[in-house]
C-alpha cells in the first residue's frame, strides 16, 4: 500500500514544501488537480456531491498541473507525480503529450496522466472544445499522445486527430502510465484498458468492490496478466493501519489523502500541515507497511 498527498485546493505557495514534507514522510505521491478556470456560474451540476454544488470556494489557487510538476521534481528525489483528475479532452492532444511529456523528462519518469473525460460543459465550450465527443476523443487522444512519447517519427490517422510524419521531444524517459478516473462504469471500463484507476471517495469495503470491478474488467480486455495495475482511491472510514492493510489486501494500491484532517482540520495552517504529515508517516505509513510485510497477503 502506498499513500499518495492531495494538493487539490491549497495555496500555491505551499506545495514545494508540502512536497517536501511528502518526500520525507513516506509518501510515494503527491496528486494534483486541473482546472483551467473556475466559473463563477455553472448550469452543469458537480457530479460528486448530492447537491451538486462544488467543494471549493471561489477563491481556490489552480495551478497548472504539469508546471508544478516540473518545479517539485526539482525539490524532490523519489515522490511521484500524478493528477486527479486532468481533462485532456478540454485541449489539443498534440499540447497535451508535449507538456506531459517534458513534466516527464524533467521528473525523471515519476509521472503518471491521471485523465478524465469531464464534467463541465461550460469549461469546454470556452476552450472551443466539443463536449459531447469528449469520450471518443480521450481516447483517442489516449492512443495518439502514447504514440507522440515513443521515440523516432509519429504517424497517426484517427476520427478526430491525424498527423503526418512528426517527432515530439523531448521524449519521456519511459512509458507514460495512464490512469483513468470516474466512478461510473464507462470509466472503469476506460480504467481497464489503461493503466490504473484513480477514484474519488469510498470506504474500504467500496473501494474494494471497485478492485474486484476492475480485476473482471482487465479480464474481459485481456489485460488481467499485466502489471502493474493502479487502483488508487480516498479512503473515507480508514482510520488506523489495519484499515488501510485491509485495503490494500483487497486490492487497493495506493490512497489519496490530506493527513492534517486526521489531527487539524482542512483548512489547517501550513504549519499544521506539515506536522500532519509528517504525524501520518510515523503513525499510519510506516506502521501500515510493516503489517503488510509481517502477514501474507
Amino acid at each position: 500500500m502506498d499513500f499518495a498527498l492531495v494538493t487539490a485546493y491549497h495555496p500555491v505557495e505551499e506545495l514545494v514544501p508540502l512536497a517536501r514534507a511528502a518526500e520525507e514522510a513516506g509518501f510515494a505521491a503527491l496528486s494534483l488537480a486541473d482546472h483551467v478556470v473556475d466559473l463563477e456560474t455553472l448550469a452543469t451540476p458537480y457530479p460528486y456531491t448530492r447537491d451538486g454544488a462544488r467543494r471549493w470556494e471561489p477563491d481556490v489557487d489552480w495551478p497548472d498541473p504539469w508546471v508544478t510538476i516540473g518545479a517539485l521534481a526539482q525539490v524532490t528525489t523519489e515522490l511521484r507525480f500524478f493528477t486527479s483528475i486532468y481533462v485532456a479532452a478540454m485541449r489539443n492532444p498534440f499540447v497535451v503529450a508535449k507538456a506531459v511529456g517534458t513534466a516527464a523528462a524533467l521528473a525523471g519518469g515519476r509521472v503518471a496522466l491521471g485523465v478524465g473525460v469531464g464534467w463541465c460543459r461550460e469549461e469546454f465550450e470556452l476552450l472551443g472544445e466539443d463536449f459531447a465527443t469528449r469520450g471518443r476523443r480521450t481516447d483517442e487522444g489516449l492512443a495518439l499522445m502514447r504514440a507522440l512519447w515513443e521515440p523516432g517519427w509519429t504517424e497517426f490517422a484517427g476520427e478526430f486527430y491525424r498527423c503526418e510524419r512528426l517527432a515530439m521531444r523531448p521524449e519521456p524517459p519511459g512509458p507514460v502510465p495512464v490512469w483513468v478516473g470516474g466512478m461510473s462504469e464507462a470509466a472503469l471500463r476506460r480504467a481497464a484498458r489503461n493503466d490504473g484507476w484513480v477514484g474519488d471517495m469510498a470506504t474500504v469495503d467500496e473501494a474494494v468492490a471497485i478492485a474486484d470491478r476492475l480485476r473482471e474488467l482487465r479480464r474481459e480486455a485481456g489485460r488481467d496478466l499485466e502489471e502493474p495495475f493502479a487502483v488508487v482511491p480516498a479512503l473515507t472510514d480508514a482510520l488506523a493501519p489495519e484499515d488501510f492493510a485491509r485495503a490494500s489486501r483487497g486490492g487497493v494500491t495506493m490512497c489519496m489523502t490530506m493527513p492534517w484532517m486526521y489531527y487539524y482540520r482542512q483548512d489547517a495552517p501550513l504549519e499544521q500541515k506539515l506536522d500532519g504529515v509528517a504525524r501520518f508517516g510515523a503513525d499510519v505509513i510506516a506502521p501500515t507497511r510493516a503489517l503488510l510485510s509481517a502477514a501474507p497477503a
